[in-house]
């Protein structure tokens, strides 16, 4: 198969590098790409936004199947446009990306199919959405009603904060905004592929939202990553399916828009009983990059499966081990993190099937690999247990000198017990 994955962070870098080790794959080809995927796959300068310009380069380039990585070529409408023109795609239709492209569109579907979630109201006025918050009070959660890289959200723990995030969405002179209850348990990502039809449950991981350690400090894309999560056991992850996810797929398809894809769903877990907080309709990053290093390159056949419609004939293959990755982020970051720092010692880092460091905000030049992002390397590793996998991950982000670089130290924390 000649095979498309658009993007260019550390998600398509694991998908690249997990797709790779299948047979089936003859050619790989990333756009944009980055300098890390450049290692394992061709990579192409193409506007991955412009879904004519992707379905002229796949029939240029005898592609068989595009994999879709991040939110907004979706949200675009690209994979529409690719099977609008016979390529197979991995990937929502524009309609049902919505799930993810607007956080109102999704609380409806909530609530038309019973999925529980938060309290919530939309408004697309300043003065309505203070009263409100004044009038709920804190803490509470202001979320801007579109996409935000994963950081349009702010849990609020006064008002005064609460109010200030409603000025910042509505800064330009208009905004929209979903103003939510603030859930309370244990967070955790459960990670479905859907084929319109049939839903096949993928894996679970637990991410590292705040920027400094101890789950301090503001949101970020995330800091890390680990799999599987046990807050979400099999008792869960079945209420999920049962509550959550199918009456959501049910509901779409009833409104003629089924969902093809991977859906994440972001879940919060209280005394066993789950909520939804959000869908994603893209692998979760860094959460992509643990699920690739556990699945390894059985994850091309599923996703053929799920984009041929063919998943009640798939099966998942795990095997008994934990994966977790360290983010490695830009000084500065969440803020305004600072490029051109060089990193050097990559070489002495080793890169196995239980090792590699994907690249996430990166850049070659003069020879040399700089940072070119807020989050700028994602390195993970497996391991027989989480622990083992822990120690072989920071193990390996001593080796990389990178002094405009920063990383939390305590990763896998609740699931390790501090």
């Amino acid at each position: 198969m000649n095979i498309l994955i658009l993007g260019s962070g550390g998600r398509e870098h694991a998908l690249a590098w997990a797709v790779k080790q299948n047979p089936k794959c003859d050619r790989l080809i990333a756009a944009p790409g980055n300098p890390g995927l450049a290692l394992i796959a061709e990579c192409a300068a193409l506007d991955i936004l412009d879904g004519d310009a992707v379905a002229d380069f796949c029939g240029e380039n005898a592609i068989d199947l595009v994999i879709v990585g991040p939110e907004a070529p979706l949200a675009a409408g690209v994979a529409d446009r690719l099977r609008a023109a016979g390529v197979l795609a991995f990937g929502p239709s524009q309609a049902a990306a919505q799930l993810e492209a607007s956080k109102a569109f999704t609380k409806d579907v909530c609530d038309a199919s019973g999925a529980p979630t938060a309290a919530w109201a939309a408004f697309s006025d300043l003065a309505q959405a203070h009263a409100h918050v004044e009038r709920e009070g804190a803490p509470i959660v202001i979320k801007a009603d579109g996409l935000a890289a994963g950081k349009g959200v702010t849990v609020a723990q006064s008002v005064e904060e609460a109010l200030a995030a409603l000025d910042a969405v509505f800064a330009g002179g208009e905004g929209q905004v979903v103003i939510e209850e603030c859930l309370t348990g244990e967070e955790a990502s459960f990670f479905i592929l859907c084929d319109g039809e049939t839903m096949l449950p993928l894996g679970t991981a637990q991410d590292h939202k705040r920027v400094g350690e101890g789950d301090t400090g503001p949101n970020t894309g995330g800091m890390g990553a680990y799999s599987p999560a046990p807050v979400l056991s099999e008792a869960v992850q079945k209420r999920a399916l049962d509550e959550i996810v199918g009456p959501t797929l049910h509901e779409m398809a009833r409104r003629g828009t089924p969902y093809q894809g991977v859906l994440y769903a972001g879940l919060m877990i209280r005394d066993g009983a789950p909520k939804l907080i959000e869908y994603n309709v893209r692998f979760g990053d860094p959460e992509c990059q643990v699920l690739m290093m556990r699945l390894g390159g059985q994850v091309l056949d599923l996703i053929q499966a799920c984009a041929e419609g063919r998943l009640r004939e798939a099966r998942v293959h795990w095997a008994d081990d934990h994966a977790l990755t360290v983010v490695l982020a830009a000084n500065g970051y969440p803020g305004t993190p600072e490029k051109g720092g060089i990193i050097a010692g990559l070489d002495s880092v080793p890169e196995t099937s239980e090792a590699m460091v994907f690249h996430a905000g990166t850049a070659a030049a003069d020879g040399r690999i700089v940072a070119n992002g807020g989050r700028v390397l994602n390195v993970t590793a497996r391991g027989r247990t989480l622990r083992e996998a822990r120690d072989r991950a920071y193990a390996m982000v001593d080796r990389i000198e990178a002094p405009g670089l920063f990383c939390r130290r305590d990763i896998g924390w609740r699931a390790l017990g501090g």
